[in-house]
């Protein structure tokens, strides 16, 4: 099972697996990972899942689609070159080990 590394606004560190096909965003409400709110539960209409992507991982992401390039545009915290919707990468063997840092609010 793919694992994924959250960093959260503290500093701590959560590693958790994830089946493939789940979402950086699903794992994270699931395991109750702190500063993931996702109000909108995944339907790409809110940008409260809004992570910071270890640029090591960058290049095996898919560029964000434009519904996705267009919702970053509502993020609370500061949007940076790394900045992608959780509920947009989906976990495969390729992604296992991602990190992806928390921004310090979603809200």
């Amino acid at each position: 099972m793919p694992k994924i590394t959250y960093v959260l606004a503290d500093g701590t560190r959560r590693e958790i697996e994830a089946s493939k096909g789940t979402s950086v965003m699903e794992a994270a409400i699931r395991n109750n990972v702190k500063g993931i709110d996702a109000e909108c539960g995944g339907c790409l209409s809110c940008a409260t899942c809004h992570v910071y992507v270890g640029e090591e991982w960058l290049a095996k992401l898919p560029d964000p689609d434009p519904d996705e390039a267009d919702m970053l545009g509502f993020v609370a915290a500061e949007k940076k070159p790394n900045s992608r919707l959780a509920c947009q990468i989906k976990l495969d063997e390729a992604l296992s080990g991602i990190v992806v840092r928390v921004p310090p609010t979603q809200s």
